[in-house]
């Protein structure tokens, strides 16, 4: 049986541990700094498992020493955005969580497969690696799995076609200038550009689509007041999770360590990656139109001041 160490006993946390239970994916291990926390969530969710009859362990526990030998680690811990803030807002605090639990990774479980969903999350991406020393096709940010669904969602209710029918990609950083690549948006293979003029649909419906996306995030914070997402964001990471377990090469919108591909060098930025039981197996390289060019090279400038920041605070 797997191991897989959850971090960060939060909403999201709560979730990922559920629906791992659920799908019988491995022995879970919920950490939270908080004493008794992830141990109550944990004992309320193996009493569950006995209703439905699954033997599992499920152990929750505030010392990360537990997180030892795991075989894949999902990172959840920090602090969430509140209305009016920004997800870099949170930089500073949560970049000393992240010292903290690489720290702890590189002692504990440095083979590990990692997954990170923190915020800022490209900038707390390169904070674990470099805090670790994870390899870099050992670790990952989940941001563009959520990002293009999202993006998915609102064209189907704006198209009014099943989700099912929509295939679509978001890259660049998780924030403000994330890029939905129009060009490789299809509907049922059909164009997204094609679709629109067969349907009679004004372009100007399809750039409000693409800006409620870049501020996804920020609605559902302003509508809940005092929390974030947390159903989406855990479903993608367990779409990454299983994709590695499973060995199944998907290919994924993921936050990953780039060296030289897009011309980039030691940032970490959402691209389509192929994960499969070593990892990240491959970085596809898309050629991206000029204009989608230009925004993803603006995305990528914003992610590099973020990282200059954690740059400064790791010294």
């Amino acid at each position: 049986m797997k191991k897989i160490s959850l971090i960060g006993a939060g909403n999201i946390g709560t979730i990922l541990a559920y629906d791992l239970s659920r799908k019988k994916l491995g022995d879970i291990v919920l950490v939270d700094k908080v004493k008794g926390l992830a141990e109550g969530k944990c004992l309320d969710l193996s009493q569950s498992l006995a209703v439905d009859g699954i033997d599992l362990s499920i152990k929750g526990t505030d010392d990360i020493s537990n997180i030892e030998n795991s075989d894949a680690i999902i990172i959840t811990a920090g602090i969430p955005r509140k209305p009016g803030m920004s997800r870099d807002d949170l930089i500073e605090t949560n970049f000393k969580v992240m010292k903290s639990i690489g720290e702890a990774i590189k002692r504990y479980s440095p083979e590990s497969f990692v997954i990170c969903v923190t915020n800022p999350l490209d900038a707390m991406v390169w904070s674990l690696k470099e805090t670790s020393g994870i390899k870099k096709n050992m670790i990952l940010g989940m941001a563009g799995i959520l990002d293009s669904a999202r993006f998915k969602f609102f064209l189907s209710e704006l198209l009014k076609v099943s989700v099912c029918n929509i295939d679509t990609m978001v890259l660049g950083g998780h924030g403000d200038t994330m890029v939905p690549l129009l060009d490789y948006t299809t509907i049922s293979g059909v164009p997204l550009n094609e679709f629109t003029k067969i349907n009679n649909i004004d372009e100007k419906f399809i750039e409000k689509i693409v800006d409620r996306t870049r501020n996804g995030g920020g609605e559902i914070v302003s509508l809940m007041k005092n929390s974030s997402a947390f159903f989406s964001p855990a479903v993608s990471a367990i779409e990454m999770l299983e994709s590695y377990l499973n060995n199944q090469k998907k290919i994924l919108p993921c936050s990953a360590y780039l060296s030289g591909e897009y011309n980039i060098k030691d940032l970490c930025v959402g691209v389509p990656v192929c994960i499969g039981s070593n990892g990240v197996e491959k970085i596809i390289e898309l050629n991206l139109k000029q204009n989608e060019q230009i925004q993803f090279e603006q995305s990528v400038k914003a992610v590099d001041e973020l990282i200059k920041k954690c740059k400064k605070l790791l010294v």
